[in-house]
């Protein structure tokens, strides 16, 4: 006699245990390359308020109630001004210089928070996002409990409120990141990193050269991460992200060592790490990337 509950019960266990894991498409990248927050303000903001790319800060502003008209100065690459009349969240990855422009009095009510992002503007995430996000707050889903917290540690002064408010940015910063994903497109993105990691299959390629960028990736490897063949894989790399593969894993690579350089890291471990045989040929590689040995970016970068 057939058995249909052993043929159910084998069905599920063979769909479960060949379905690919998931994969945490942020933690690789966080891990290597951390933006770090900094309360910088909370409260009412009245007249003008400057924040200054010089700084080389980014910022992650959130509007809680009121009107808000934002210019951007010198930056071609963003409106000249913009509007806000409901709660949002506006977020600068990298530093560029924008203006408040506020009643003189009972201005907009604000929290806003400095980012200092590892590998400054060479950081990936920075590099993938807009120069401007801007979201209503209930547009994203689970913004509010994190930001319920946050505004319950600026609303007054407390021990530790500084420190406290500076995680929970970042966690507010994390919640964004999850939603952007999963809709690269609503903020403008069309290609890049952002694109790739919303498609469920190069995200696993991806995810796997962040976290493990010295194992030797060749293309194969790759479409077999992905469960494509080598030709669909290739193509739909390129479309998404806009480099190929191999492309890619050179720039995260290069990426890393630049940040590693900085630490005081020594190019000879760096080449072993980072997948290359030998120092010199993580230096030719830095060459071409770069456009210049790591020896000479490290003394211009430190001056």
């Amino acid at each position: 006699m057939y058995d249909w509950a052993q043929n159910i019960r084998t069905t599920y266990l063979f769909v479960h245990m060949t379905r690919p894991a998931p994969v945490d498409r942020l933690a690789g990248l966080l891990a290597r390359f951390r933006v770090h927050a900094q309360l910088h303000h909370a409260g009412v903001l009245c007249g003008a308020s400057h924040f200054d790319a010089g700084e080389g800060h980014g910022y992650l502003h959130v509007l809680r109630r009121g009107t808000l008209e934002v210019s951007h100065p010198g930056a071609p690459e963003l409106p000249a001004r913009l509007r806000f009349v409901e709660p949002t969240l506006l977020l600068y990855l990298r530093p560029f210089t924008h203006r408040f422009h506020n009643p003189p009095a009972d201005g907009p009510d604000f929290t806003c928070a400095r980012l200092a992002l590892d590998g400054g503007v060479r950081n990936p995430l920075a590099r993938a996002l807009p120069p401007l996000v801007a979201l209503p707050l209930a547009r994203v889903p689970g913004l509010a409990s994190a930001l319920d917290l946050l505004f319950a540690e600026t609303d007054r002064v407390r021990c530790g409120q500084r420190l406290v408010a500076d995680r929970l940015f970042e966690v507010v910063l994390l919640q964004l990141l999850r939603w952007l994903l999963d809709h690269p497109q609503e903020v403008g993105v069309t290609s890049g990193l952002l694109m790739g990691l919303a498609d469920p299959r190069l995200a696993r390629a991806l995810v796997a050269m962040h976290d493990a960028p010295g194992e030797p990736w060749t293309l194969p490897r790759l479409a077999a991460r992905a469960g494509m063949s080598r030709t669909a894989f290739a193509n739909a790399f390129r479309e998404r992200v806009g480099q190929t593969p191999a492309d890619y894993l050179a720039s995260w690579r290069i990426a890393l060592a630049q940040s590693r350089l900085r630490e005081g890291r020594p190019i000879k471990t760096l080449a072993t790490e980072l997948g290359y045989a030998t120092p010199s040929a993580l230096s030719r590689a830095f060459t071409v990337k770069v456009g210049c040995s790591p020896r000479d970016w490290l003394a211009t970068s430190a001056s």
